[in-house]
């Protein structure tokens, strides 16, 4: 038997995590930066993938999880929230799991009185948020960023 899982707020495998991000071509990032970005993330959002396996004698049932999505998000825990590293494996893409995933943490977000929710997103999912109900610049707000120079 399997089934997807949808945990928000369950502990993600630093290594189960770079290989799913490796999976849909996100470059290498340090797993030190990873564990504390997850660390210090509001909501860490997973799919996994549960598989239970049963022994031909019927004797036991191995149970193997695997995790095929996430998604996490920062906030000041009261009024903001954005979404980051939204991630389904590409197995698995294409059958509503990333809207499931989205879906689920603006569910949670809101459930927790957090009314503002924004996102970034590379250009070519742009289209993928919108079907979500996000707007790129709404009212004219324009998203502005800092690089460092040197």
């Amino acid at each position: 038997m399997e089934k997807i899982v949808f945990s928000p707020n369950e502990g993600v495998d630093i290594q189960e995590l770079e290989r799913l991000c490796l999976k849909v071509g996100w470059p290498k990032r340090a797993p030190s930066k990873v564990e504390t970005a997850l660390k210090n993330s509001f909501m860490v959002a997973s799919l996994c993938l549960i598989k239970e396996i049963s022994q031909p004698d019927g004797s036991s049932v191995e149970v193997k999880r695997e995790l095929i999505g996430m998604a996490r998000a920062t906030s000041d825990h009261v009024f903001n929230a954005t979404i980051w590293d939204v991630l389904v494996d590409p197995l698995y893409q294409g059958q509503g799991l990333g809207k499931a995933l989205v879906e689920q943490m603006i569910r949670a977000l809101l459930r927790r009185n957090i009314g503002n929710i924004t996102l970034f997103a590379d250009s070519q999912v742009v289209d993928f948020y919108k079907n979500l109900g996000f707007e790129p610049d709404p009212e004219g707000i324009k998203g502005m960023f800092w690089y460092p120079r040197f």
